[in-house]
């Protein structure tokens, strides 16, 4: 399908974009925001982003993914980023598509970038739909596994001891902290860790994906009773599981076919009453 690259200018540089658009005969069934993970999960998960989008499109889908700032090809250092900047790239990224096409919204999200993406919702004035790749469910956890990179590598120097306390007393004095390769900011790592995936007010569907490594895929616990809490409250919600490798992190570029199929289905099939 069609895809054009180009950069979308904000307050704070320019954002790398990829626009992958329908048939232009195609009325669009739907307009979709992808919002990409956190760190080097990000450059793990292209390939899969990049062929979910291009099936989103031939099935009448106009999908656009952004690099947020400090990420990938956007302007700035990941050092430079903040949970609000991100935010804001999201903000942006909506506002874009939404002049371009009246077609329902939908904020797709992988990992971390559900965080973002359910934040996101929270602040927008209409109803949008929320498509979640394995979301991360608590900021803080994901924050404290992040630091344990950290943690870790000073173990094989057998300087381990209090490092973690260390870490977080450097966020704490406003220095940023080096994990793994990135620059972890204060700002970023506050924003992060006070986020937490909860039922957005003005959320249309929500469909919740999850990858397992066994052929009898389920749901975890924690989005089972996730979800079961939110269609409590009345919300169009369900959850799905595919078997699959956890993409975003595996040793080598792999694929899921299987969630590829299973978003397709999810975007184009209405939630039973």
């Amino acid at each position: 399908m069609p895809c054009e690259a180009f950069f979308l200018p904000s307050t704070a540089g320019q954002r790398f974009a990829l626009l992958y658009s329908p048939e232009p005969a195609a009325k669009p069934r739907g307009a979709v925001i992808y919002v990409h993970p956190f760190g080097e999960e990000l450059n793990k998960s292209r390939r899969m982003a990049a062929l979910q989008a291009r099936a989103m499109a031939k099935a009448g889908y106009t999908v656009l993914q952004i690099d947020l700032l400090g990420c990938g090809d956007s302007s700035g250092d990941f050092g430079d980023a903040t949970w609000e900047a991100w935010l804001s790239d999201v903000k942006l990224a909506c506002a874009w598509l939404q002049e371009r096409t009246s077609a329902p919204l939908w904020l797709w999200g992988l990992r971390s970038g559900c965080l973002l993406v359910n934040e996101a919702a929270h602040r927008m004035q209409a109803p949008v739909n929320l498509l979640f790749w394995q979301p991360v469910v608590s900021g803080k956890q994901f924050l404290q596994q992040f630091l344990r990179l950290k943690a870790a590598s000073a173990m094989l120097s057998s300087d381990s001891k209090g490092v973690m306390e260390n870490l977080r007393g450097q966020l704490r004095q406003g220095e940023a902290v080096e994990i793994a390769g990135y620059a972890l900011a204060p700002a970023l790592a506050h924003g992060l860790e006070q986020a937490e995936l909860l039922l957005p007010h003005r959320s249309g569907r929500v469909e919740w994906i999850e990858i397992s490594g066994r052929p009898d895929a389920s749901l975890s616990p924690a989005a089972s009773a996730r979800l079961t809490q939110w269609q409590a409250a009345g919300q169009e919600a369900r959850g799905t599981a595919v078997s699959g490798p956890a993409f975003w992190q595996t040793t080598e570029i792999s694929e899921c076919p299987a969630l590829l199929e299973a978003s397709l289905r999810a975007l184009c099939e209405a939630v039973p009453a």
